[in-house]
């Protein structure tokens, strides 16, 4: 009976293992930008959902399997600077509980599979989605994450990536306006988010030689920054129009709150408390934005409005 009990537990701490490997959180996270892409074409090009079952299910299968291929091979390249930050050092990559031969075994695997799977799509969603796969582990992992303040912009097109993959699955052309500013408001977004973690692991950051804007920079030129960047959020909500106005209002209200959260908090908080306010913020904008897309485009499909 002792025998069986540790090995339930040795399997768990296995799947747990590999779970944090392939960063299920982030994989769960992505899933929602991408199958708003993936409904908003289904409802713009007036699809039923039953006929395009197989992208759909090709396209969350695909999309997993690339997201948790770079995953991955980030934690694997990533390992000797995350044994120094505290919320990254007891990942299974650093505490050696998966060898790293094994990690990049899995990374490749993963990695051919779902492209692989995203090209029975279509073929222009495996090529967004190996595209992504690329900017995330080269450019972004092995170069500029260690090099230059410009790392998080060079990260965020892989970041980006989802929406596209999931529309392009459904329909393969990506010059439609609306998920042009799904696409750049993914970007976008991406800057706001990942400053207000560098602000408030900055020590952390420091201690580990990655050059994150805040700590290379200063609070001041990241508030500058982010301020420009969500100016930019402002006005791309209005590439929703081309599709709803409804879509574009719920966007504008969004970014326009953001901005205003950002100049006043900013004036009225320490450098702390307005991290973390412009980090919630930031959860809850791609959540609501993202999750009215798929409530739009569902309703618009099931009721033919």
């Amino acid at each position: 009976m002792q025998k069986n009990d540790n090995r339930v537990e040795s399997k768990q701490t296995l799947v747990n293992a590999l779970a944090q490997t392939v960063k299920t959180g982030i994989i769960k996270s992505n899933l929602i930008p991408m199958f708003a892409g993936l409904f908003l074409a289904i409802y713009t090009y007036q699809y039923s959902l039953t006929e395009k079952l197989p992208e759909i299910l090709f396209a969350l299968i695909g999309t997993s399997l690339v997201i948790g291929a770079a995953g991955a091979l980030n934690n694997l390249y990533d390992r000797d600077i995350d044994k120094i930050m505290e919320r990254t050092k007891n990942r299974p990559t650093v505490t050696g509980r998966i060898k790293p031969r094994n990690v990049l075994l899995l990374g490749i695997t993963m990695a051919v599979l779902g492209i692989f799977i995203l090209a029975l799509a279509t073929p222009l969603a495996g090529l967004l989605g190996f595209l992504g796969l690329f900017f995330y582990t080269v450019p972004y992992t092995m170069w500029s994450k260690r090099r230059t303040v410009y790392n998080t912009e060079i990260g965020s097109i892989s970041g980006a990536m989802p929406p596209l993959i999931g529309w392009a699955s459904i329909y393969p052309d990506i010059t439609h306006p609306a998920i042009i500013g799904l696409f750049i408001i993914s970007i976008i977004w991406q800057m706001p988010h990942f400053y207000a973690i560098a602000i408030r692991k900055h020590k952390e950051y420091q201690a580990a030689g990655v050059p994150m804007l805040p700590v290379v920079k200063g609070i001041r030129r990241t508030y500058i920054q982010t301020n420009i960047y969500l100016i930019v959020v402002v006005a791309t909500s209005f590439l929703l129009g081309t599709l709803s106005l409804g879509l574009q209002l719920v966007a504008l209200l969004l970014s326009l709150s953001w901005l205003t959260l950002s100049v006043l908090g900013y004036h009225k908080m320490d450098s702390e408390k307005w991290a973390k306010s412009m980090f919630l913020f930031s959860l809850i904008y791609m959540t609501v934005l993202f999750s009215t897309v798929i409530i739009y485009s569902l309703m618009g499909t099931i009721f033919d409005l």
